[in-house]
């Protein structure tokens, strides 16, 4: 992997600008490209070449910080065909399913890719994560966001289109993955080809939205018997205030945005102990899973054409990084792809 976190800019580069009143935009540097706010411009030439963490002015003395994004501040702004993993999940997914070096890890679905970059970077070059999407475009947001971060698409991952349940026991023989990782609606249907797949004393973690998916899912792993009993949790971050004696939390905090649920992959043929105290159960029907859907909850889907432009500037963005590191390793492009790249700036509001 060839990612940067260091050193000057180059041409290629994503790099976050700070303004005067905390505003962040974030550009892929590009020479003789210009960047411009509703209070001047500032040229692409004059960062390339400049160390890490620079302020510089624009046109009309407009100061703004440079820095290269951290992983947080590039998922967040990155285009999005699918809602992300936010960070603060992220983390607990490499903490609380132990992901480790040169550890072979299977991910569904993978989204927009943010996930699948913290998991890249966990496992190393010599781990493999194998990622499974439904959807080809969001499959296609997410090989290009990774591109666009890495400057490659690293030979440690895979994405496969298709459904986890039909498609994991073609990739991974019995008994052979490390870790599950799973950020799909209906986890539940896919624990038994998940069992299958991994060793014993393997770690499945599953990422689920809502309370009616977190107590079906952890009554599927329970009625399995092929697994410890789940642990759920979920995090819950809130900054503070610091000027002088002024010290309080912020009014706002990043609260709940999913559950995860950890078991471990009992021996084959091993008996759980039954526990002590073990809460009353109630069924699910398909009825009862229909009222919790998006649909249902009125959650507005992207449209094809949002998606498209997603699609199209997360390419570009990859394009760049692509480009930057065939120039700098005195090799052609690769055929196929556009050594043209296209500055692509974004801001780092969700919404966009």
């Amino acid at each position: 992997m060839t990612a940067q976190y260091s050193g000057p800019f180059r041409e290629g580069d994503r790099v976050q600008l700070t303004g005067p009143k905390g505003k962040l935009n974030s550009i892929t540097l590009e020479a003789g490209k210009v960047f411009h706010t509703h209070r001047g411009f500032l040229s692409h030439d004059e960062l390339i070449g400049l160390p890490d963490g620079s302020v510089v002015k624009n046109s009309v003395g407009v100061e703004h910080l440079a820095l290269r994004p951290l992983l947080t501040d590039f998922v967040m702004s990155m285009p999005r065909g699918a809602a992300i993993i936010y960070p603060k999940d992220a983390a607990q997914i490499l903490a609380q399913a132990d992901i480790f070096p040169g550890s072979t890890v299977v991910e569904a679905g993978v989204g927009s890719g943010a996930l699948s970059l913290w998991l890249l970077r966990a496992i190393g070059p010599e781990g493999r994560l194998s990622s499974f999407e439904r959807r080809e475009e969001f499959a296609d947001v997410a090989r290009a966001n990774v591109a666009a971060y890495f400057g490659h698409t690293p030979d440690s991952w895979t994405v496969t289109v298709g459904d986890l349940a039909e498609a994991l026991p073609a990739a991974h023989p019995e008994h052979s993955v490390d870790r599950v990782v799973l950020d799909m609606l209906a986890p539940w249907e896919c624990v038994d080809v998940v069992s299958a797949a991994l060793k014993p004393g393997g770690v499945l973690l599953c990422y689920v939205a809502t309370v009616t998916q977190l107590s079906r899912l952890i009554e599927a792993l329970r009625d399995s018997g092929e697994f410890t009993n789940p642990d759920p949790s979920e995090t819950m971050i809130r900054g503070w205030h610091v000027e002088g004696l002024a010290v309080r939390p912020e009014h706002r905090m990043i609260g709940h945005t999913g559950f995860l649920v950890t078991a471990r992959r009992l021996a084959p043929g091993a008996v759980l102990p039954e526990l002590k105290r073990r809460a009353s159960k109630s069924d699910f029907s398909d009825e009862d899973m229909e009222a919790w859907t998006p649909g249902a909850l009125g959650e507005r889907g992207i449209s094809a054409k949002s998606l498209r432009k997603r699609v199209r500037a997360a390419t570009a963005t990859a394009d760049a990084a692509i480009a930057r590191d065939a120039r700098e390793a005195g090799r052609a492009t690769p055929a196929g792809e556009d050594a043209t790249a296209t500055a692509v700036e974004s801001s780092t509001d969700p919404m966009k």
